[in-house]
Order: structure tokens, then C-alpha cells, then sequence
């Protein structure tokens, strides 16, 4: 590897930031912000770019925030659309057996 050449990133903040959720449906902002190494602020936005377009929706749990992942929804880009995100999730997370099912079965929780 060239310890010259520019990083290159392979997932978009909106992704980085579904797999923050996908891991932990009770994270924080500012959990999601350190999973994502960007700003509490741009995390902010890429949440509610999430759940404006579709993917997760978020509900109050007392203080709290709790996220759902809709499993079941086809990715926006025409590369990308023969995939769910849940689909999207089982290849880039840990999936195991019990997790894939839910997934198929279209739970709305990711593993």
C-alpha cells in the first residue's frame, strides 16, 4: 500500500451512519457521530436524511431515541437497487442465523 495516496472512502456517511443504527437502535447522536468520525452536527443532518427518505424512522422512548431500520426498503441509487437494506446490512455486519431470518421475514429491527 502507498503511505502516499489520498484515503479513500468506500461508504457514505448515510451508510456509516445505518450501520451505527443497525448496531445499536438506542445509540446516541453523538454515539452515532463516533462510530461515523464526522460531527454531531453532520450526523444530525444524515439522520434526518434517513428518515426523510425513508429508511429508518424514530420514535421517543421517555428522554430517549429509538431507531427502526425498515428492513425492507430498496436502495435509492439504480446500482444499488436490486438490494434491501437489509440485504446491504447481512454484507457488511456480522449476520448471524436468527438475525438473517428477521431479516427476511421483514423485521423492521436490524441486527
Amino acid at each position: 500500500m502507498n503511505p502516499t495516496a489520498p484515503a479513500r472512502a468506500f461508504l457514505t456517511a448515510h451508510a456509516r451512519a445505518l450501520l451505527a443504527i443497525a448496531r445499536d437502535p438506542a445509540s446516541r447522536m453523538r454515539d452515532i457521530a463516533l462510530a461515523c468520525h464526522i460531527t454531531e452536527r453532520a450526523t444530525s443532518n444524515v439522520v434526518r436524511d434517513l428518515e426523510a427518505a425513508g429508511y429508518i424512522t424514530r420514535r421517543r422512548v421517555g428522554r430517549n431515541t429509538r431507531y427502526t431500520i425498515d428492513a425492507q426498503r430498496v436502495l435509492h441509487h439504480p446500482a444499488e437497487a436490486h438490494l434491501s437494506v437489509g440485504q446491504l446490512l447481512a454484507l457488511v455486519t456480522y449476520v448471524t442465523q436468527a438475525d438473517e431470518e428477521d431479516l427476511r421475514a421483514g423485521s423492521t429491527a436490524a441486527p
